[in-house]
């Protein structure tokens, strides 16, 4: 019998153990589950593994069959489909937005278009194929006459739910797992991430204050406006962030352009009996606090060290005992040059955090990355079981 066999025949034969999706909402709820939960997002690295279309042009709503069965077939938990649009989006009568997928000189590339009264911007990215991902090629804002145009098209968008496609997601997903929402980026998000890049959105916060302060207002005024379409929705879990770094977003930067922003919507959700976590993508030194502050329940994608800048114990202590956790182990651990040792003791690390507080996720630093040793996702499983109970 091959590994996956065994291990599902176990759990069947141990019926009364919590269901991976009981533990996952356990630690939400401030319970203690049997074990320390345990999942992984798997939504960039099983297409690379089987060479299924990465496009992000497009929007996957009907559950991606082999994502779903693979975390079935194996014991992982799932939380996230990261091509997966939970939500509509309509724009204001005077804004035309365009994505175009399109290929030639032997590139593919995807250009997003917005056509408005107060002018055009368009953003590009281009495939890699030997990342396995679409790497910016045109920011899409350079002037402040450009955050003129990106913020009318932003400030008044109109939000739905797609219902029967969360619905058709939670029932592929079972007991598997829980599917997390995400609800895209803040303002500062769509700046730095998307149409200007890092460097420039913090020169235009300095520069430009006036235009750069009523863009981030505005767009965050709309997106609280997905929020409560949030709120008026089944979701359990909201994901939220914009690829958070104190390096990049420092404490007093955070405190002015995004807390207000995160906090509210924590509110928000939080009166509807939702959980919130964040998505923490970088330096953690800083970060854990300043994003605990927002009353967000946790920290997704929590890198500790080696990649990260702070250890396990380091990422307790500054996260506090009532912040939820969710990570554990670095990217480079997963891939098939790195020592399997160095692997284990990463995840038993992880694991013993739980003696501290159980508001604890075993998952990986983010992303399982493309290339990642395979055999790693049952060894990690095996290790959870085995060492993560409570």
């Amino acid at each position: 019998m091959n590994p996956a066999k065994a291990y599902n025949a176990a759990m069947h034969h141990r019926s009364h153990r919590m269901s991976l999706r009981r533990r996952i909402l356990s630690v939400f709820r401030g319970e203690t589950p049997d074990v320390v939960p345990f999942m992984l997002d798997l939504s960039h690295w099983l297409p690379h593994k089987l060479r299924l279309p990465f496009d992000l042009s497009r929007s996957y709503e009907e559950p991606i069959r082999e994502l779903v069965e693979y975390h079935k077939r194996n014991g992982v938990g799932f939380y996230l489909s990261s091509l997966t649009g939970f939500c509509s989006v309509e724009y204001s009568n005077d804004v035309t937005a365009e994505t175009i997928r399109e290929t030639s000189g032997g590139k593919t590339r995807i250009r997003w278009k917005f056509a408005t009264s107060l002018g055009e911007i368009e953003r590009v990215r281009t495939w890699d194929e030997q990342t396995y991902s679409w790497h910016v090629t045109k920011w899409g804002v350079e002037s402040q006459e450009d955050l003129r145009v990106l913020t009318h098209a932003l400030s008044a968008r109109r939000f739905g739910f797609k219902r029967e496609v969360y619905r058709a997601w939670r029932d592929a997903v079972g007991d598997t797992g829980v599917v997390y929402v995400g609800a895209g980026y803040s303002a500062i998000g769509h700046l730095m991430n998307y149409w200007m890049g890092v460097e420039r959105a913090i020169l235009a916060s300095v520069d430009w204050p006036d235009v750069f302060a009523e863009t981030v207002e505005r767009i965050n005024a709309n997106t609280l406006e997905l929020v409560n379409a949030l709120v008026e929705s089944p979701a359990e879990v909201i994901v939220m962030g914009d690829n958070i770094s104190s390096d990049i977003q420092p404490p007093r930067f955070f405190a002015k352009w995004s807390a207000p922003f995160y906090t509210e919507a924590a509110r928000r959700l939080h009166t509807a009996g939702k959980h919130l976590m964040i998505h923490i993508d970088g330096r953690l030194r800083g970060a854990l606090r300043m994003v605990r502050e927002t009353s967000a329940d946790g920290g997704d994608a929590i890198t500790p060290t080696p990649l990260g800048d702070l250890t396990p114990e380091q990422c307790r202590e500054e996260a506090g005992p009532d912040f939820l956790l969710s990570g554990g182990v670095s990217p480079e651990l997963w891939l098939p040059n790195a020592a399997l040792g160095d692997f284990e003791d990463a995840v038993l690390r992880w694991l013993a955090l739980r003696r501290c507080s159980p508001r604890l996720i075993a998952a990986a630093g983010d992303q399982v990355p493309p290339g990642a040793d395979e055999d790693r996702i049952g060894v990690m499983r095996d290790l959870v079981e085995r060492h993560g109970r409570y």
